[in-house]
């Protein structure tokens, strides 16, 4: 069984029949598009996907970090005002 992870869902017919008014309809919130009633995809909006790739980077950034800090790379302190 497949959890969905969105409040509103729309079959895939429903999004073919009109896609404006589903989403004008969500109000931003995510919706999961689902296909034989199981999560097919999920249509976010254009600013939650954009700082949900920007996490991402961060997380990725983080990890890159620590890994030198492992490998015994010196940190070195920067104020954030001077980049």
């Amino acid at each position: 069984m497949n959890f969905i992870h969105a409040d509103l869902t729309a079959s895939v017919t429903e999004l073919k029949k009109n896609p404006s008014a589903l989403i004008a309809n969500a109000a931003g919130s995510p919706i999961a598009i689902l296909n034989n009633n199981s999560p097919a995809a999920y249509l976010v909006p254009a600013e939650t996907y954009a700082a949900m790739i920007e996490a991402l980077e961060d997380l990725e950034l983080t990890k890159v970090a620590e890994q030198r800090l492992e490998d015994g790379g010196v940190p070195v302190k920067v104020n954030l005002n001077d980049l």
